[in-house]
C-alpha cells in the first residue's frame, strides 16, 4: 500500500484528472483500483455518529471505529467487519493514522476539537458533527490548522447543502426584501429534549460497558453521574454548547451565509439563570454586527427554551412553537423561505449540492472545497455561536474583538475563550 501521503496525493490528482462527478452525485472513477479506495474511519459511532459512519462507509473502506462505550463499539463492529475497534481515538490514530485517509468526529461537543486536531495535523480529511467547537478559540485554531494542513473539511449541519436555503441565502443577498434591519431566530430546545438550569447529579458507578475517563477525555475531572452518557450531556457547560450549539449551526446558517454573519461586535443575553455548571433553561441573547460590502449593520436576536419573537414581528402571524427563521428588510419579510409583505421574489443563481456528505467526498478527491468547509465556513459560524453562550456566562454585555479573541469590556473570561485540557490531551503543538 502506499503510505499515507504519497497515497492522499494520489487520491486527490486521480480525483481531479478523472473527472468523475456528474449530476445527482459522485461516481468513484478509481473503484476498481485498491490504491484509489479511501481508507476511512469514524470517532463516535452512536446517535448522530451511527448516520455519520454509515455514510463514510458506503464511500470507501471503513478500517477503524472508535467509541466509549463497549456496546456500540461491539454492535458497530458487526456491521464493519473489517474495522478495528477502539475505546481511545489517540490510541486509534496513533497505530492506524497512517493507513486513514478521512475520518468522521461524532462525539459530544467537548471532545470534537482535540479529535479533530489530531487527526489534521496527521493530514487526515476531517468531517466533524456541529458544533465544530465547545470554546472559540477551540474553532479558530480547527480552522487554521485545516487551512495549513490543506485537508478536505465539513462540519455536519446537513441544511447548508439544501436549495431552499441557498436560495433564501441569496435572496437575502439581492436584496429581495430591502435593506435587512434585523434577524429574529427561535427554538423550542432545549425545552423537552434534554434538562438544563439543574444541579449536578449524585455520583454513581460507571457501566462496564464505558470507558468513564476517555468520554471525559479534555474536561475537568468529576465522577460519573447518570445524565451525561449517552445524550444528555449537552445541557453542561463542561460537555456541550446548550441550544446554540445544538441548532443553530443549521437555523443561523442560512443568514449567516447570505448576509456574510462573521465577528459580531457585541452579544448580551437575558437567560433564566444559571449556575454555571448547567446552561439556563432558556436565553434571549442579541448579537450586533457591523457593517460590512454585504449589507448595513444589523442585529441577530437569538430565542430558545421556548421564548419567542413578538407576533408583530411577524406581520402578525403566530411563531411556529418549534422554531423558525424572520428575516426583517424595510421591503417585506423572509419567513423561513417564504418571501412575504411586500418583498419581492427575485431569480437568483446559487450553486446546487450533490449531497452534504458527498461534498466532503468531492473534496476529498480533489474537487471544490464543501460549503461548510472549517476554515471558511464552518469556523467563522461557530464562533459567532458561542460569543452567545460567553454572554450567557458572563451575564453582562460582552464587546467583542473577533481579530484578537478578546473581550474588550470584561475580565476573567479567558478560560471559557480558551480552554485548558487534561493531560495526555493536547490542543496547541
Amino acid at each position: 500500500m502506499l503510505n499515507s501521503v504519497n497515497r492522499r496525493r494520489f487520491l486527490h490528482s486521480t480525483g481531479i484528472a478523472a473527472g468523475f462527478w456528474a449530476a445527482g452525485g459522485v461516481s468513484l472513477a478509481t473503484e476498481d483500483s485498491p490504491n484509489a479506495r479511501l481508507q476511512m474511519a469514524s470517532i463516535g459511532i452512536g446517535g448522530k455518529g451511527d448516520s455519520d459512519s454509515r455514510d463514510a462507509a458506503s464511500h470507501g473502506q471503513m478500517v477503524a471505529i472508535c467509541d466509549v462505550d463497549k456496546n456500540r463499539l461491539s454492535s458497530a463492529l458487526k456491521r464493519f467487519p473489517g474495522a478495528k475497534g477502539f475505546t481511545d481515538y489517540r490510541e486509534m490514530l496513533d497505530q492506524m493514522g497512517g493507513s486513514i485517509d478521512a475520518v468522521t468526529v461524532s462525539t459530544p461537543d467537548h471532545m470534537h476539537a482535540p479529535a479533530s486536531l489530531m487527526a489534521m495535523r496527521m493530514g487526515i480529511h476531517c468531517f466533524c458533527q456541529k458544533p465544530l467547537t465547545r470554546t472559540i478559540y477551540e474553532a479558530r485554531l480547527v480552522a487554521k490548522v485545516a487551512r495549513e494542513q490543506k485537508v478536505a473539511t465539513q462540519m455536519g449541519n446537513q441544511g447548508t447543502a439544501s436549495d431552499s436555503l441557498r436560495r433564501s441565502a441569496h435572496w437575502l443577498r439581492a436584496g429581495a426584501i430591502g435593506k435587512v434591519k434585523e434577524l429574529h431566530i427561535w427554538t423550542d430546545r432545549a425545552k423537552g429534549w434534554w434538562p438544563q438550569g439543574i444541579d449536578r447529579p449524585s455520583q454513581g458507578t460507571p457501566p462496564s460497558h464505558l470507558d468513564w475517563q476517555s468520554w471525559l477525555g479534555v474536561a475537568p475531572e468529576r465522577p460519573y453521574a447518570d445524565g451525561y452518557h449517552p445524550f444528555k450531556w449537552r445541557g453542561w457547560w463542561d460537555f456541550g454548547t446548550g441550544a446554540l450549539g445544538d441548532i443553530a449551526c443549521h437555523v443561523v446558517s442560512m443568514p449567516f451565509m447570505g448576509l456574510d454573519l462573521r465577528d459580531p461586535i457585541s452579544a448580551v443575553a437575558e437567560t433564566s439563570g444559571h449556575n454555571r455548571d448547567s446552561f439556563p433553561e432558556w436565553s434571549i441573547i442579541t448579537f450586533e454586527f457591523a457593517a460590512n460590502e454585504f449589507r448595513d449593520a444589523v442585529k441577530l436576536v437569538w430565542y430558545d427554551g421556548g421564548k419567542m419573537p413578538p407576533q408583530e414581528l411577524l406581520g402578525g402571524r403566530e411563531p411556529s412553537p418549534k422554531g423558525g427563521s424572520l428575516a426583517i428588510g424595510d421591503k417585506g419579510i423572509l419567513l423561513n423561505d417564504q418571501l412575504l409583505d411586500g418583498a419581492e421574489k427575485v431569480d437568483v443563481d446559487f450553486p446546487h449540492s450533490p449531497g452534504h456528505f458527498e461534498e466532503w467526498i468531492r473534496a476529498i478527491r480533489g474537487g471544490e472545497q464543501a460549503m461548510s468547509n472549517f476554515p471558511d465556513y464552518a469556523g467563522p459560524l461557530t464562533e459567532v455561536m458561542l460569543l452567545g453562550n460567553l454572554a450567557v456566562w458572563s451575564g453582562e454585555k460582552v464587546d467583542w474583538n473577533a481579530a484578537e479573541l478578546k473581550v474588550k469590556n470584561i475580565q476573567g473570561l479567558e478560560s471559557m475563550i480558551k480552554p485548558t485540557y487534561r493531560n495526555g490531551y493536547t490542543l496547541d503543538t
